[in-house]
């Protein structure tokens, strides 16, 4: 179908619910489920982020591609992250080639809208960024069209016949008003049943407020700004998400690999450029309280963002098999109430940032 008639090819019907089991558990390996907002989408607590996928930085074989995915799979990962723009749609190519062996009913998929893939007039041989052919450029759209022409390209990529949830990608990055643009078309979708959730993935912090307490979105992907190393995003999204019931979905939680490793080294890398020496300083101040507490930076950094109620999850990048059992080995260390009382009496984390209850998620 066209995009004109408001349709695209997007989706067959309404909807079918993405709810996990009454427990609120993954089938495979028992990885918590937390609902989106007041949706009926529910995210594993650990997700897939399929950058990697698109060969982010150098390349990733197909059966190392592949085996990430299995590998999710097993470890009980249900939530899996991708966009066109990961790889010129190489990440959805391979995503939705792995995921195809699974029950549809039991995994949540996300794409992004806000970068269409067009011919590139100009290839020079690799892309920016992703080591891909670029036969392909992208080209910013948040009109109308442009999300349902997206929407359709993604979904013939994935191989599926709908997604869970749309980010309107990146926003900021090209006007003020692009991501309420977009928000139209994909509210009309959502009430329409063909999206189970909306949203907008960014590192930009100061338009999400707004968008939650007017009730535009669902949940906001954050990127790097709500970590064990800073929180940017406390007051300015996930207060805002808190309050009007709607969810954040947290990624970039190692800042760009400073917090990845128990004790970075005078060549860490922050927010991708060298790690300034007050930076430095101030994460080993933090590992250096983890360790008193029995645990490591990555292990912390991992469980810090879950800690706040408005958290439904957090996304990793994995590129491989092994990464993915380490990162689950990672998500699977109790870290002990008291370090994070402990990093608030320091003045490293926000206090407000955490809570010792444990209650259930009343969403």
């Amino acid at each position: 179908m066209s995009a004109a008639d408001g349709s695209a090819g997007i989706g067959v019907g309404p909807l079918e619910s993405a709810a996990a089991p009454a427990d609120s558990r993954a089938n495979g390996g028992g990885l918590e489920r937390r609902r989106l907002g007041e949706t009926d989408v529910r995210v594993s607590r650990i997700g897939f982020g399929a950058a990697s996928l698109g060969n982010l930085y150098r390349e990733t074989g197909d059966e190392e591609a592949a085996g990430a995915v299995t590998a999710a799979w097993e470890a009980g990962i249900r939530f899996f992250d991708t966009a066109p723009h990961y790889g010129l749609g190489l990440s959805e190519r391979r995503l939705g080639a792995a995921l195809a062996a699974y029950p549809r009913e039991e995994l949540v998929i996300s794409t992004k809208v806000g970068r269409l893939l067009v011919p590139n007039p100009n290839p020079t041989g690799v892309d920016d960024g992703f080591v891909v052919p670029d036969d392909l450029t992208r080209a910013w759209d948040f009109s109308r069209d442009g999300v349902l022409q997206s929407l359709e390209g993604s979904l013939e990529r994935l191989g599926t016949d709908r997604v869970d949830i749309v980010f309107v990608h990146d926003p900021d990055a090209f006007s003020e008003g692009a991501a309420r643009e977009a928000l139209v078309t994909l509210r009309e979708l959502r009430d329409e049943g063909v999206v189970g959730a909306i949203g907008v993935g960014t590192n930009e912090t100061h338009q999400l407020g707004e968008l939650f307490d007017e009730r535009l979105i669902d949940v906001a992907m954050l990127a790097g700004r709500y970590t064990l190393l800073e929180q940017p995003g406390l007051d300015a999204v996930l207060e805002p998400a808190r309050r009007s019931g709607a969810s954040v979905i947290a990624v970039g939680v190692y800042n760009s690999g400073l917090l990845s490793t128990p004790r970075p080294g005078p060549d860490a890398v922050y927010n991708y450029l060298p790690a300034p020496p007050e930076v430095l300083e101030r994460v080993h101040r933090i590992a250096e309280l983890c360790e008193r507490h029995g645990v490591t930076l990555p292990d912390a950094a991992l469980a810090f963002p879950l800690q706040h109620p408005a958290v439904a999850g957090i996304a990793l990048g994995m590129r491989n098999a092994a990464q993915v059992h380490d990162n689950l080995r990672r998500a699977s260390v109790a870290v002990p109430d008291e370090l994070w009382r402990d990093l608030a009496d320091h003045r490293l984390i926000d206090p407000r940032s955490f809570t010792t209850d444990h209650q259930e998620d009343p969403k």
